[in-house]
């Protein structure tokens, strides 16, 4: 009997040593992606109790006296109170899913779908680390952390072996109360628990984005004539003649689950977005950024 070579000793180490040599690949692209946003003035900056310096303003009535800068209202007849930037870190929780339907890619020409949510969730990690704020995976419960050390481990866990199911599902329980969150899956499985999480999270104080991310063959649908359709599993599977045929009731179908996507992120206060592997990285990650500061 031939054993399974992912389950002997030398087919194991073979995939230690693969992830092990994707993982800087991985983290180096996504810190590569990151490098291409201008942070210089921070999207979230804000009137706070932080320790930077932010902008000065005309003193109001009302104002403390404690909180005049008399160096700068020394200049001229008004008084001016020096802003400090808001500076409470915040928590983003990730999920990216990591279900057998985010290995499709339909040419060699372009990246899986679950490469591309994994380089972005990273990526925005790269982002949140930067202007301090804490950040953490729901997929493997690793609680939100900031620092150098929590982008390693992230990067680590998102390497992992894709799991046995078809399409993943969200879970709220792992979002704190009052986080952030960013889901980022081709949302093709069941619709309910998706709707339940938002649901769910939006009850607990929890706001953010979806990043529906498709391969341009899932959105077209460019096949005709004798085709074998079939789960990334091998488990469902289904032969046609006349594929073409399909293409109707497929687009109308997609159609129908963003519709649905959309309507429950209005419903929740949530952000959806479409990204398509074929297009560049960095819009959807622009997207993201901004979605997180809508979800203050």
């Amino acid at each position: 009997m031939n054993q399974d070579p992912a389950i002997n000793p030398a087919g194991l180490r073979h995939r230690a040593e693969a992830h092990a040599n994707a993982f800087p690949a991985l983290l180096a692209e996504a810190e590569h992606l990151a490098a291409t946003v201008l942070l210089g003035d921070h999207g979230r900056r804000r009137a706070g109790m932080g320790d930077e310096f932010w902008q000065y303003r005309p003193a109001v009535a009302g104002d403390p006296h404690r909180l005049i800068d008399w160096r700068r209202s020394a200049r001229g007849d008004e008084q001016f109170v020096r802003q400090k930037e808001w500076q409470a870190a915040q928590s983003v929780m990730f999920w990216v899913d990591d279900a057998l339907s985010m290995t499709f890619a339909g040419g060699d020409d372009r990246p899986t779908k679950g490469h591309r949510a994994r380089v972005l969730a990273l990526a925005l990690c790269v982002l949140l680390n930067r202007g301090g704020e804490r950040f953490g995976l729901a997929n493997r419960g690793t609680p939100p952390r900031r620092g150098e050390g929590q982008l390693s481990r992230i990067a680590g866990h998102l390497m992992a072996p894709p799991g046995e199911s078809d399409y993943g599902t969200p879970n709220a329980r792992v979002l704190p109360a009052g986080s952030r969150a960013v889901f980022l899956s081709d949302f093709f499985g069941d619709p309910q628990p998706v709707s339940d999480t938002l649901t769910r999270a939006t009850d607990r104080g929890v706001k953010g984005a979806l990043i529906q991310i498709l391969d341009p063959d899932e959105e077209a649908f460019p096949y005709d004539g004798r085709t074998v359709f079939e789960t990334m599993s091998g488990k469902t599977r289904f032969e046609t003649l006349k594929a073409g045929n399909l293409r109707d009731a497929y687009l109308k179908r997609l159609a129908d689950r963003k519709a649905h996507l959309q309507d429950l992120c209005r419903a929740t206060g949530w952000r959806y977005l479409c990204h398509h592997t074929d297009a560049g990285a960095l819009r959807a990650l622009m997207w993201a950024y901004r979605a997180l500061d809508h979800a203050l």
